[in-house]
């Protein structure tokens, strides 16, 4: 099983990024996938989830990111991206994917996200 996120870098403010999680070696398509993140000194916080199964998947986001990230899924080619327009300094972080369905739960390495001039 592995979740491999790509995409992170050094952006200005303004700027947009757009990260991807790849998954294998489970059923990509049943499962929740969520993004998560970790500023610098701060705990891992929930930044938006988009659901799995047989229905139109469904997004959620933490309001902190509403109205500038969105998440999406192509579970034909098993990854997941976020798009992160008009990005802050206060979205700078480690953002991790995290995949869930039932009681299994895989999380990736992590990419590091950093919005600086």
């Amino acid at each position: 099983v592995q979740l491999v996120e790509s995409g992170g870098g050094l952006v200005q403010p303004g700027g947009s990024l757009k990260l991807s999680c790849a998954g294998s070696g489970f059923t990509f398509s049943r499962y929740v996938i969520s993004w998560y993140r970790q500023p610098p000194g701060k705990e891992r916080e929930l930044v938006a989830s988009i659901s799995g199964g047989l229905s139109e998947p469904e997004a959620d986001y933490a309001d902190s990111v509403k109205g500038r990230f969105t998440l999406y899924r192509d579970n034909d080619v098993k990854k997941a991206y976020l798009q992160m327009n008009r990005l802050k300094p206060s979205d700078t972080a480690v953002y991790y994917c995290n995949a869930k369905w039932m009681a299994n739960n895989y999380w990736g390495q992590g990419t590091q996200v950093t919005v600086s001039s």
